[in-house]
């Protein structure tokens, strides 16, 4: 199954030795819970695999990617079957992560904004379907002729079939100027993103945009006339039994002591600790696994009819209904004979987490880490997929690789580029390094003369050479990056 896919671009390593320190805080567990535990954190895993692999742990994962810290929830036959962190929620202050600690959701946040706008639906406020300027009082959305007449309706914004622009968001550091969510959709000082605008004919296919996210936001405070915040706290968070959570940005009223502080990829700590988001549907959400896991929970017991905390059966299958491709309402979706799987990712600066749901069996996973690089988040959720048992879920692709000369590989060294982007490569230690970013190089690995993949990007990658037997760039998802020196 092809899960969540974390760009390679910020696929980024922090350059920061750890000592892991783990914690279960004062839970106690039987001795088969125990042992699932072990088997977790003793065979990670990533979506390929060599004739040179061994099964990987957990603590060796956490220094290899150099990640600060982890907090890791299993959801086993709708019931938390464990949750337990690992490292460090703050290295300069020594405050180990536990399975209390919170995190930034970043676009997991999208997942229950989507709860609390179809809500406001299923009560009758909102339709899903209706232009929504019928809704927007404080702003209006400026349609133009790249919309070519059709409406923008709240369905769309949630799937991201609205064709609009503003893929994400980069935050604020604390003590920043912080926009309005008016300034931030018209990219008005001191907002640091361009306009909320359309970027395709709305129905055309799945462009995803925190910008269009950031809409249904002013839509709920619009037509509530509540600060989005106390919105999902009363009508999503609290209902749910996701009692740590918040969508305050900054998050005032929680103990600082359990907010864990984002790490950037040269290994200090993001300025301030965190970004804060007043894009709050987009990015917003602090939680930590086991608060997002009753809502995995609930979705699942939902779906099936046996519950409805927020969401009746149909408005929960509503949400979880393909509008095109994976895409469902604040969710992806990956269905098969023996699993319906409904998941988000995130990644906000410093954070990066997972989280994957099954209605057909009532099992989930939610992994959170305060580092950049989203590189463990796929080897822990393979890891308890393949413990657990999961259907169509992990399947790794199995590859040879060969080994190539130093002297041939020198031929691929250089600058690469494509829309901005730059790719750096090396020949270092009889292997080809690349750098899709200052100060994280990774390892190419060859499966012919010109085919290779890296590790942290699941996929195919090849070198294009002219006729003349000179390296002009190389492929990754069919695009060509262009060697430029």
């Amino acid at each position: 199954m092809k899960r969540f896919a974390f760009l390679f671009s910020s696929a980024l390593i922090l350059v920061l030795f750890i000592t892991c320190c783990q914690s279960t805080g004062r839970t106690r567990y039987s001795p088969e819970t125990l042992e699932r535990i072990r088997q977790v954190e003793n065979n990670l895993g990533d979506w390929v695999k060599t004739q040179y692999d061994t099964t990987w742990n957990l603590t060796d994962r956490m220094k290899h990617h150099n990640i600060v810290g982890v907090s890791i929830a299993v959801v086993h036959n709708y019931k938390i079957d464990w949750a337990k962190g690992y490292g460090w929620a703050d290295v300069s202050e020594k405050r180990p992560v536990t399975d209390k600690t919170l995190f930034q959701a970043a676009s997991i946040s999208k997942s229950l904004n989507g709860v609390g706008v179809l809500k406001l639906v299923q009560d009758g406020t909102l339709d899903l379907h209706t232009d929504i300027n019928q809704y927007l009082k404080s702003w209006q959305f400026p349609y133009d002729t790249v919309s070519k007449g059709k409406p923008v309706t709240i369905a769309a914004l949630l799937s991201h079939t609205a064709g609009l622009t503003i893929h994400g968001f980069p935050g604020y550091a604390k003590g920043d100027s912080l926009p309005s969510v008016q300034q931030v959709l018209d990219g008005q000082k001191p907002a640091n993103t361009e306009p909320v605008r359309s970027f395709q004919e709305p129905g055309t296919g799945v462009v995803y945009s925190g910008g269009g996210t950031t809409i249904t936001q002013l839509i709920v405070t619009d037509i509530t006339g509540l600060p989005y915040h106390d919105y999902m706290k009363k009508n999503v968070l609290d209902p749910l039994g996701m009692k740590a959570s918040t969508y305050m940005q900054p998050p005032v009223g929680t103990d600082s002591s359990l907010l864990a502080t984002g790490y950037k990829a040269d290994g200090t700590p993001v300025k301030g600790k965190f970004h804060v988001y007043p894009e709050q549907a987009a990015a917003g959400l602090w939680t930590n696994p086991t608060d997002l896991c009753w809502y995995i929970i609930e979705t699942a017991l939902s779906y099936n009819g046996k519950s409805q905390k927020v969401l009746t059966p149909e408005f929960t299958k509503l949400r979880l209904d393909t509008v095109k491709g994976d895409a469902g309402l604040g969710v992806f979706l990956s269905r098969n004979d023996s699993s319906y799987y409904f998941m988000h990712s995130g990644g906000n600066e410093g954070f990066t987490c997972y989280y994957v749901g099954d209605v057909t069996t009532g099992n989930g996973m939610v992994i959170m880490t305060n580092s950049d690089n989203g590189s463990l988040c796929s080897e822990v959720a393979n890891s308890v997929a393949k413990v657990y048992g999961w259907k169509d879920y992990y399947e790794p692709v199995m590859k040879t690789v060969i080994d190539t000369d130093p002297d041939v590989l020198a031929k691929f060294a250089g600058k690469y580029e494509t829309g901005g982007e730059v790719f750096n490569m090396k020949v270092e230690g009889g292997k080809l390094l690349i750098s899709p970013a200052p100060g994280y190089w990774t390892a190419a690995y060859f499966t012919s003369g010109t085919d290779f993949f890296v590790r942290e990007f699941e996929g195919d990658l090849k070198f294009v050479i002219d006729e003349k037997g000179k390296v002009t760039g190389f492929l990754i998802n069919g695009m060509l990056i262009r060697k430029i020196e």
